[in-house]
């Protein structure tokens, strides 16, 4: 099969009617899809999704890949915070898929990806498989990494923080609003609400200095069917732990697909 007869664009609206684009990897062998969620400030052209979207075709299972609404090529501004919304534009992927009579086994999220998957698990419950990827357990936490000190004061006065990059020019603004999103937004009682029978996968690096590894620790203590798996010495990227992330994931995956494949090849 051709690169271009197995890549396939996809244009997904979401519910305020922007254009969510993404790219369908397909494989023919089964009519089910793998949906992966790209991070904070990502897209869904990164090496990590990449490498696991290639571990993927070698299994014959597809997979969509899409950047959420004011990153990559989707259409919309960028919002800080904005996790239940793009909760719901998760969902509207997963809808389009549905309804096309495809089969979701697993979601798939990397870093705010992983807390998507999550809250998306809690709301919806469609889901039997669900892989958090770095996701962040106290949203309260790492604000001030980002933002500087005092933040909550500077944003009262001025109403937003505008994070410039390293050369100096504007990379984000952050609105009170948005932030109260993220500070609001409680991923332990999410958790909470996951279903018993969905089963989720935290892989987690130990030398993680962008989301500590003591958040996979956390959300080991509360969701109800979980697996943990630390990664040694790997950063939040996996920068060098690429081959071990892919196949410890793929083995969760095949799990779900088809119980008697969960091997490790």
């Amino acid at each position: 099969m051709t690169a271009d007869q197995s890549h396939q664009r996809v244009i997904i609206p979401n519910k305020h009617g922007e254009k969510l684009v993404g790219i369908l990897h397909e494989c023919g062998a089964t009519n089910d899809i793998v949906i992966l969620c790209h991070g904070f400030r990502c897209t869904k052209d990164t090496n990590l999704m990449l490498n696991l979207v290639a571990a993927l075709e070698k299994a014959q299972i597809s997979s969509f890949r899409f950047d959420f609404s004011g990153n990559g090529e989707s259409e919309g501004s960028f919002q800080y915070g904005n996790y239940w919304g793009e909760v719901d534009e998760l969902h509207a992927v997963v809808q389009h898929f549905r309804e096309s009579n495809r089969a979701i086994p697993a979601i798939f999220g990397h870093s705010k990806g992983g807390d998507i998957v999550l809250l998306y698990a809690s709301k919806y419950h469609d889901i039997k498989t669900a892989v958090n990827l770095s996701g962040r357990y106290d949203l309260k936490a790492g604000i001030e990494e980002r933002l500087g000190k005092d933040y909550l004061e500077r944003i009262t006065n001025e109403g937003f923080i505008d994070v410039k990059t390293k050369s100096g020019s504007l990379d984000y603004r952050v609105t009170k609003e948005s932030l109260m999103d993220r500070m609001g937004t409680n991923m332990h009682e999410a958790c909470l609400q996951i279903d018993k029978e969905c089963r989720v996968l935290t892989v987690h690096g130990s030398s993680d200095k962008i989301i500590p590894v003591q958040s996979a620790h956390e959300f080991a203590k509360v969701i109800p069917n979980h697996k943990l798996h630390i990664i040694k010495r790997a950063n939040h990227a996996y920068s060098s732990h690429q081959d071990v992330l892919s196949s410890v994931v793929m083995s969760f995956i095949k799990e779900t697909i088809d119980p008697n494949k969960g091997t490790v090849s």
